[in-house]
C-alpha cells in the first residue's frame, strides 16, 4: 500500500492539508492503530498527516478552576506515570497501565486511542466516567462536545474529516470522589478487552451513602456505553450488599454485547459485566 506521508508542523497547516486531501487522508500519532490498519488493508490513506511534529501538544497540566487538560499527543506511558495523576486522578494512570506493553505505552497517544474508537479502549471509559470533554479544532473555529457523545460508531466519531482534535478537559473531582477501572481480558493488559468497565462515585461525607455515580461500560456495545439505570439506583441510597448486588445486574441487563463475538459470547460478557461492576463498586466504596 502507497501512500504520501506529510509532516505539518502547525495545526492551522493540519487544518489546510485536511481540508486539501478531505476523505483521502488519514491522521497519524503514535501510529500503534493505523499502522496496523493499512497492513491488514482494512483502510486505504493516499495521504498520511504526522501530527507529531507539531510542538505543543502533549501536556498535563491542573489547576484548581479549569481542572485537568491533556492534550492529544500525551503518551498513553506519561499517562501511567504522571505524579500528578496518580495524585488527582488515579483511575486515569490506572486505566493507561492496561494498555497493551510498555513499548507499546512509549508510542501510543491519547488522541489516537480515542480517535480510534475501539469500544474496549481503555481511555474511554474512564474520562466519559470523570465527565470530560474534547476540544475539537477545524477550518470554521474550535467546539467542545462531551466524550461520551464523541463516538458514533465502532471505529467511528464525530470528528468530520477536515477537523482535529485537540485536547481533553476533565473537571476537577468534587470532595470524596473516587474511581476504580477493570479490564478482564485474556492475556492481561496485552490483550484487548473481553469487558472493561470504568466506575467513579461521590459520596456523601459520611462515605456511606452514595451522592453519584457514574458507570461505563466497554466492549459490549459499539461506543462505549453508559449504564444509567444502574447508576441512578446507587444514587441517593445507603451501599450495602444487596444494593451493589442487584446495580450489578442491572448494569448486566443494560449491555448490549454482540452476538458472535470471537472474544466473548453474549451470555459470557453479561455475566462478566455484573461480576466486574459488583467488583468495582466494592472497591470504590470500601
Amino acid at each position: 500500500m502507497r501512500f504520501d506521508y506529510l509532516e505539518p508542523e502547525t495545526v492551522e497547516e493540519t487544518l489546510d492539508m485536511l481540508t486539501k486531501y478531505d476523505k483521502r487522508s488519514k491522521i497519524i500519532a503514535g501510529g500503534t492503530d493505523l499502522i496496523l490498519q493499512i497492513m491488514q488493508k482494512a483502510i486505504r490513506p493516499e495521504y498520511v498527516i504526522d501530527i507529531t511534529r507539531i510542538p505543543g501538544l502533549d501536556y498535563i497540566t491542573f489547576d484548581d478552576k479549569r481542572g485537568l487538560r491533556l492534550g492529544v499527543l500525551t503518551t498513553i506511558r506519561a499517562l501511567e506515570t504522571s505524579v500528578e495523576l496518580r495524585k488527582k486522578y488515579p483511575i486515569i494512570s490506572q486505566a493507561a497501565s492496561q494498555l497493551g506493553s510498555v513499548a507499546i505505552r512509549n508510542v501510543a497517544t491519547l488522541g489516537g486511542n480515542l480517535c480510534n474508537a475501539l469500544p474496549s479502549a481503555e481511555t474511554a471509559q474512564v474520562l466519559i466516567a470523570l465527565s470530560a470533554q474534547v476540544r475539537i479544532i477545524g477550518p470554521g473555529g474550535e467546539r467542545t462536545s462531551p466524550l461520551e457523545d464523541f463516538f458514533t460508531g465502532v471505529g467511528e466519531t464525530l470528528l468530520k474529516p477536515n477537523e482535529l482534535l485537540l485536547e481533553i478537559l476533565v473537571p476537577k473531582l468534587t470532595p470524596h470522589t473516587s474511581g476504580m477501572y477493570i479490564k478482564h481480558s485474556a492475556r492481561g493488559a496485552i490483550d484487548l478487552a473481553i469487558v472493561n468497565i470504568a466506575v467513579v462515585m461521590t459520596m456523601e461525607p459520611d462515605k456511606k451513602v452514595c451522592k453519584d455515580a457514574r458507570i461505563v461500560l466497554g466492549a459490549v456495545a459499539p461506543t462505549p456505553l453508559r449504564a444509567k439505570k444502574a447508576e441512578d439506583m446507587l444514587k441517593g441510597e445507603k451501599i450495602d450488599e444487596a444494593l451493589i448486588d442487584r446495580a450489578a445486574q442491572v448494569a448486566s441487563d443494560e449491555a448490549r454485547p454482540r452476538v458472535g463475538s470471537i472474544r466473548g459470547s453474549f451470555e459470557y460478557k453479561k455475566e462478566m459485566v455484573r461480576v466486574l461492576t459488583g467488583r468495582a463498586v466494592r472497591e470504590v466504596t470500601a
